[in-house]
């Protein structure tokens, strides 16, 4: 049990040296996918005919499709066709990309779970669109997406580990190097997946402070 632990120890600072660039991948691409993702949504629900298929048509094909796939193609396809990304910018234009269908998704129907009557209601006192949207409806679909957001943020980080197979250095590549070197797979995987839970538990435990300091009684989310 002794040796057990201590070549856990052992290797820990080398798996460590993968956090920054893991972290770094995640709040990128997670924050990029909410702003894409919010763009979609309101294309879809507010745009017009054309706007509306396209991010249809975006939100299934990202869906449809492993992000593995999506990043292999990124990475190794588009050169082919003169376009070229390093492995970290293709991993975070692949996570990206993947996340915004998915956010878009749950922005959607957070945004249609407010009642219309609070925006006709809105308007009839006087504000535009634009004004009942952004301090009537956005408010309120923002919070009540909090709990899926959520789920999605921590979906992410994990998928983050993706990125080794095109050759990020993130925690999985180093975990796979180190594994290669000593045969023992075992251990430096288990030391890997617990760097992995500590930093989901802590997002998650963030988060749900979000939720209970953004959350108001009596209003359910979807």
């Amino acid at each position: 049990m002794t040796e057990f632990i201590a070549f856990g120890i052992e290797w820990l600072p080398t798996l460590l040296k993968g956090v920054p660039v893991t972290l770094s991948l995640w709040v990128i691409a997670i924050t990029l996918g909410f702003f894409l993702g919010l763009i979609l949504c309101w294309a879809r629900v507010y745009g017009n005919k054309v706007s509306y298929w396209f991010s249809t048509v975006y939100v299934e094909l990202f869906r449809g499709t492993p992000m593995l796939v999506q990043m292999f193609f990124i990475y190794l396809g588009l050169p082919h066709v003169g376009i070229v990304f390093d492995a970290f910018t293709a991993a975070v234009i692949a996570i990206t990309l993947n996340s915004a269908a998915y956010q878009a998704e749950y922005f959607r129907g957070s945004v249609l779970s407010v009642p219309k009557g609070q925006l006709i209601a809105a308007r009839a006192c006087g504000m535009s669109q634009w004004q009942a949207i952004r301090h009537i409806l956005l408010p309120q679909a923002l919070r009540r997406v909090i709990p899926q957001w959520s789920n999605e943020a921590i979906i992410e980080l994990k998928f983050t580990s993706i990125a080794y197979a095109i050759g990020v250095v993130e925690i999985t590549s180093i975990a796979q190097d180190i594994g290669s070197r000593t045969l023992d797979f075992f251990l430096v995987f288990l030391w890997a997946g617990v760097i992995y839970l500590v930093l989901t538990s802590t997002v998650a435990s963030l988060l749900r402070l979000l939720e209970r300091r953004t959350y108001v009684p009596g209003v359910t989310t979807v």
